[in-house]
């Protein structure tokens, strides 16, 4: 039986996104099928419907999303219908070479649904990242979907995507050891959560890095300790001025633009660690003396969603959200309706907002 919703569709890339009815059909072997409680506005959903991503238009939308099973396929014994999962892009496969090497939060071959959603005339779509989460319900993978406790929709969506960024650029790729000292370059979403990353492992120092002083006074309320204002001061030579000259242990650049970039690689000590988990745009190049590279030691890392493993980090950052000691609350900037996503892309895009979340 196929299902009738409705969800945020991106027809032709730069035009505003329309609310259209959806076909979702019942899940079959190794599928679930989700209905979608809460869904954040990410910037990823942005560059799908710029054509940034790809052309495999049309796009349903939204991907940062929690909600609960309402029916499964055959084969899936991992989730069961009345399950409060986070949704996730990561659908481990266990067999590449990747997950054999047992490394799995770099799985090579993650799966989506194999069945497609479609518009009412009978046009699939493409779910952004898989998923297609602007929608009152979505059929995904069932390994798409991480059993954790049942929390406020909300704020535990966003660890699908951004949030799960930021705290495992921190956590994961750096990782943060106790007493580090630590800049994050950018503090949108995806910088923030770097910051209460660091905040959680213990770091002694958090320098936080932007053009906007409204964004470092945020910045502080999720553990900085420090803010510079990338506009009226060399954030290097700030950096350094806050670290007795060397440097800080990790830099983490949560914009991914060359010239944030040069200035992580500069604004860490000797054997540093730079992470980068902001996504360049494409055609984007940085150029580095070697001597540097060779001389200052340390590690250049990239972040892939944080490095994370769905099944082992989002019930553990669920724990420490009810605990009190993760504010994913203080995230949500704002709750709106399915209707006013195109809204909500133009406050991200002015710096308004952390998350705008869509509430079904």
């Amino acid at each position: 039986m196929t299902q009738e919703v409705r969800g945020v569709v991106a027809r032709r890339k730069d035009a505003p996104v329309s609310v259209e009815t959806v076909l979702v059909p019942d899940p079959g072997p190794g599928e679930a099928l989700v209905k979608v409680l809460a869904c954040g506005v990410c910037h990823t959903d942005l560059h799908y419907r710029q054509g940034a991503i790809g052309d495999d238009f049309p796009f349903l939308l939204g991907h940062e999303a929690a909600g609960v099973v309402e029916a499964v396929g055959e084969d899936v014994s991992d989730v069961a219908p009345g399950d409060f999962v986070i949704l996730n892009w990561r659908a481990v496969c266990g067999r590449c070479r990747a997950c054999r090497r047992g490394q799995p939060w770099y799985c090579f071959d993650t799966h989506n649904a194999t069945q497609k959603m479609r518009l009412a005339d009978g046009t699939p779509l493409a779910p952004a990242l898989g998923i297609g989460a602007f929608a009152e319900k979505t059929l995904v993978a069932a390994g798409q979907c991480t059993k954790v406790p049942e929390v406020r929709p909300e704020a535990a969506g966003l660890l699908g995507c951004g949030l799960m960024a930021g705290l495992g650029a921190a956590l994961n790729t750096a990782p943060v050891t106790r007493g580090q000292s630590v800049a994050v370059i950018g503090c949108g979403g995806v910088g923030d959560a770097a910051i209460a990353g660091a905040h959680l492992a213990g770091a002694s120092r958090i320098i936080a890095v932007d053009l906007d002083d409204r964004k470092l006074e945020l910045a502080r309320t999720f553990g900085a300790t420090h803010t510079v204002n990338s506009r009226t001061s060399d954030p290097v030579a700030e950096i350094r001025a806050l670290t007795g000259g060397f440097g800080v242990d990790v830099v983490i650049d949560a914009v991914g633009r060359p010239e944030t970039y040069r200035q992580a690689f500069e604004a860490r000590d000797l054997a540093g660690t730079v992470v980068l988990v902001g996504v360049p745009a494409p055609g984007m190049t940085v150029q580095l003396p070697l001597l540097d590279v060779f001389g200052r030691g340390g590690a250049l890392k990239s972040s892939w969603y944080g490095d994370c493993l769905p099944s082992r980090d989002f019930p553990m950052l669920v724990d420490l959200y009810r605990q009190g000691r993760l504010d994913l609350d203080s995230f949500v900037t704002e709750t709106i309706a399915v209707d006013e996503v195109e809204k909500a892309f133009t406050k991200m895009h002015a710096g308004e907002v952390l998350r705008s979340v869509v509430v079904f």
